[in-house]
């Protein structure tokens, strides 16, 4: 934020959400491209870190898109970060090396032209694309219900603004497309969550000892970082042996009152081995169900997730195990399934079988189909 004599310059901060242009659609553009086989795709994003789970998502879908008659620009929205094109790109060929080398990148949405499509990712740069006039068709790439980032206040309210500007909704999972139909009378369309098959394969537990993992993000609110503390601290007064692994943050300066592995934010290729050697791996959400889950389930684990229909639209108790947000109820449920290991296999079969229905080839496909839809549709 600018300062000026230490003081938050509010609307300066927040002037994106009130801005108006003046720019107009190119149709010379237009119709230079409007037969060509290949659709042109802007993408706007928020800045971003190393290992960002929703900038991982949006990549899979932005390079899966560029052999199904795409071709996209990825354009950094506000970012604090990067000084120039030069280097985003070294930074996303470092930390995204699974991005398509065909996408372009730029570090900022000043140079962005015309387009088939332009895609809204988050609240943020959903301000940015109803400015943006350029495109045929607008999309708003929805992976999770961002005004329950905040509390009741501003930003809550500018987020839960976007979802009323009229954009075509792609939304990760049917909670998504359901609550924003119903609350906002947002249309569009959801897929379904799978996982990377080149990560994440089925292992066997190396040893005998009981042990689970937590996602420890005291960082993000909507992951429970506290109650989930608790209901381990509570559990290993019953199991006083069950190893405890943290990973999702480094937790290291915190003062958490039991023993436990801090992992901190782990190489994406190293977690299916962390998951396999944990009996159980407890995962809990306040808002959309992330892609954990199934990662877990893939590696022969068994998710310990929190209920509810922000889940449920893909867990369910055959799969997983579903808990309250009740510390003791989490921690009753931890020691029963730790102590009973004949139910625990029946799960985490099941759970690996359901993992193995998915697909991201056709999560992309649906996608691809919805997008050329809506073109089609916006260009008569």
């Amino acid at each position: 934020m600018s300062r000026k004599q230490n003081k938050i310059d509010f609307v300066r901060h927040y002037g994106f959400t009130i801005e108006k242009t003046e720019e107009k659609f190119d149709r010379k553009m237009y119709n230079e491209v409007k037969d060509s086989p290949v659709k042109l795709l802007n993408w706007i994003i928020p800045d971003m870190g190393e290992g960002s789970g929703g900038h991982i998502n949006i990549f899979r879908f932005v390079s899966g898109l560029e052999d199904r008659g795409f071709h996209s620009r990825i354009y950094l929205y506000r970012s604090e970060k990067f000084r120039d094109d030069r280097e985003i790109r070294r930074f996303l060929r470092e930390k995204f090396p699974s991005l398509d080398d065909r996408v372009e990148i730029y570090q900022d949405v000043k140079s962005m032209t015309f387009a088939h499509g332009t895609v809204a990712t988050s609240w943020e740069t959903a301000y940015c694309l109803r400015r943006f006039h350029n495109t045929v068709s607008k999309f708003y790439f929805v992976q999770d219900y961002e005004p329950y980032f905040y509390a009741r206040g501003s930003e809550y309210e500018m987020a839960k603004r976007t979802y009323r500007f009229g954009f075509r909704g792609i939304f990760a999972g049917d909670w998504l497309k359901d609550k924003l139909r119903d609350e906002f009378g947002m249309q569009g369309d959801c897929y379904r969550f799978s996982y990377d098959r080149e990560l994440y394969h089925r292992k066997c537990k190396t040893h005998e000892k009981r042990r689970i993992f937590f996602y420890a993000r005291p960082v993000t609110p909507r992951r429970d970082f506290e109650l989930g503390i608790i209901a381990i601290a509570k559990l290993l007064k019953k199991l006083p042996d069950t190893e405890v692994v943290l990973a999702g943050w480094d937790v290291g300066e915190m003062d958490i009152p039991f023993p436990y592995r801090n992992l901190g934010i782990v190489n994406v290729s190293d977690l299916s081995e962390v998951y396999a050697n944990c009996d159980l791996c407890l995962v809990l959400s306040h808002t959309n169900l992330s892609l954990l889950p199934l990662e877990i389930m893939a590696s022969g684990s068994v998710a310990v997730c929190s209920e509810g229909d922000n889940s449920t639209w893909l867990l369910n108790d055959r799969n997983s195990i579903l808990v309250k947000f009740d510390v003791e109820e989490i921690a009753a449920r931890l020691e029963y399934y730790l102590t009973h290991r004949e139910e625990l296999a029946v799960i985490r079969e099941a759970g690996f079988l359901s993992a193995q229905e998915t697909s991201w080839e056709e999560a992309i496909d649906k996608v691809q189909t919805m997008m050329t839809e809506g073109i089609r549709d916006d260009e008569q």
